[in-house]
């Protein structure tokens, strides 16, 4: 009887293993299930000549396209440094506005003398920043970077202020009456309790990364997915801006998906109602 025992419990470790990977199998398979329909609708469309081929090519000749970039190496170069000034831009960004934005959201009077100038500037399109970068800092690297930064800044910054502002103030007491000081109720209270939206922010904020890296990619790049774009629209290759569209949207769902899990785990400890 114990060796039985003993034989059943990898049997129901493995299993276990099985019925949580399906559990994560199952909602990749519905989400595909849409984009794979409207996947055949349009090569359907392509091939019976409804869709004009020099507008809306098939995804075929999109994928083929994809697959010739990715044979001669040139894909993992543009892929790579687009990566590169994205992760650079949303670092700068996101720590700038966890900072100032912790600091603004705690301060009263911080607040009063911070926001309304960054409010005003939030409202600046992003194409404004353009010339004055350049003008600034040349078509190099870092105006590239700084205007993928400033993507990220604001909504991090909203994010963090408001979670911070809307911290429940019973909490705050609860710590006052254990006799926490300033530092430990920042630490213990205010912070946890505004991390979910701080989470929130740091995606939203990539979302906006990666629109802002087109706009830093058309400032003189050779290289990279935007500069992909602009050398399409210019050989007249509606394959090519296509298929740089459809990296860009890849890449950034791969992104936002890992963002999502690391949210995920940093908030296992709440009862959502996902989790029901």
């Amino acid at each position: 009887m114990a060796k039985q025992h003993t034989e059943a419990l990898p049997l129901k470790g493995i299993a276990g293993k099985s019925a949580e990977r399906q559990l994560r199998l199952h909602p990749i398979l519905i989400g595909s299930i849409l984009p794979f329909i409207l996947l055949i609708i349009w090569e359907s469309l392509s091939r019976l000549g409804i869709l004009p081929s020099y507008l809306l090519p098939a995804p075929t000749v999109i994928f083929s396209t994809i697959v010739e970039l990715g044979a001669d190496g040139s894909l993992f170069g543009h892929i790579g440094i687009t990566l590169y000034r994205i992760f650079l831009g949303f670092l700068l960004g996101a720590a700038s506005a966890l900072l100032l934005g912790s600091f603004v959201g705690i301060y009263r009077k911080a607040e009063q003398f911070f926001d309304p100038i960054i409010q005003a500037f939030r409202s600046i399109p992003s194409l404004a920043w353009v010339p004055l970068f350049i003008l600034w800092m040349g078509i190099a690297e870092a105006s590239k970077v700084t205007l993928i930064a400033v993507g990220v800044f604001f909504p991090v910054y909203l994010n963090v202020v408001s979670g911070i502002l809307s911290v429940d103030r019973q909490l705050i007491e609860v710590g006052k009456m254990y006799g926490l000081n300033s530092y430990q109720l920042v630490k213990r209270i205010i912070l946890p309790a505004s991390l979910p939206s701080f989470l929130v922010g740091l995606r939203s904020g990539l979302g906006l990364g990666w629109m802002f890296v087109v706009a830093a990619e058309l400032m003189g790049a050779s290289q990279g997915l935007g500069y992909l774009l602009v050398l399409g629209q210019n050989t007249y290759s509606p394959e090519l801006i296509i298929a740089s569209i459809v990296l860009f949207a890849l890449l950034g769902k791969v992104s936002d998906a890992l963002l999502k899990k690391v949210e995920y785990r940093s908030l296992h400890w709440q009862d959502r109602m996902e989790q029901r």
